[in-house]
């Protein structure tokens, strides 16, 4: 029998969901230990627990919600795509790749095109960076899930089809307009208080590069991608380096 290459489709929801869940799980389980620290792009879980007071038995019965309806989008697209566990491990060594060599391919940029010192563009990793391992790994997890889902599958992704669809742009002009707006408030979301790192260009553009990066990867790679990749990045930035 003649074996069949494993390919991730970037268009294969249900690969993306099956993959990022576990994140989004040991994040949401996570948090408990982390409070009141949370990832600023975290809206909702900020909402409940510093606007409505949701307590923790009510929160965890609202994870057990979300992932109920997880099971349920997985049981409605296995009618129409399929995924593949086969892709787990090819999916986690190319997210590992990019995490691993992005934050040099950025600061190349800056030094040799745009001629910014490398050290304008490190920042300080905010009160995040003040937290314990703990905290860092999970800050880490949910980095990669929610900001991938606000900035790319959320802002990135419903730009670029309103310029395409209602407004008429050709795809790639509506998809790189998408790409640059995602980006800037990526990075401009870093900066908001009470945990954000102080305003400097050199960090400001710095993460508007990671922002693009993330955009490229999941224009072409896939939301699972992008969310591993940023997930992992965050990692070896708040926790290995």
């Amino acid at each position: 029998m003649r074996n069949k290459t494993v390919k991730h489709d970037p268009r294969n929801l249900l690969t993306s969901l099956v993959l990022v869940f576990p994140l989004f799980l040991i994040y949401q389980v996570g948090v408990l230990f982390t409070l009141p620290v949370l990832n600023g792009a975290d809206f909702l879980t900020v909402f409940l627990f510093r606007n409505l007071g949701l307590s923790t038995g009510s929160y965890l019965a609202y994870t057990f919600a979300v992932a109920t309806g997880f099971a349920i989008a997985v049981a409605v697209l296995r009618h129409r795509q399929k995924f593949d566990p086969r892709l787990i491990v090819p999916v986690f060594i190319e997210s590992s790749i990019y995490a691993l060599t992005m934050g040099s391919l950025i600061l190349f940029v800056m030094t040799r095109g745009l001629g910014i010192s490398p050290r304008l563009a490190g920042g300080d990793g905010g009160f995040i960076a003040q937290q314990g391992f703990g905290a860092r790994l999970v800050m880490s997890l949910g980095a990669g899930v929610y900001e991938e889902t606000v900035f790319r599958l959320g802002i990135m992704a419903g730009v670029a089809a309103l310029l395409e669809k209602v407004v008429g742009l050709r795809r790639v002009i509506a998809a790189t307009v998408a790409l640059l707006l995602s980006a800037l408030l990526f990075s401009a979301m870093h900066h908001i208080p009470p945990y954000g790192d102080p305003l400097h260009l050199g960090v400001f553009l710095f993460r508007v590069l990671a922002g693009i990066c993330f955009g490229l990867l999941f224009w072409f790679r896939g939301f699972a991608i992008a969310v591993y990749t940023h997930a992992l990045y965050d990692i070896y930035v708040l926790i290995v380096r």
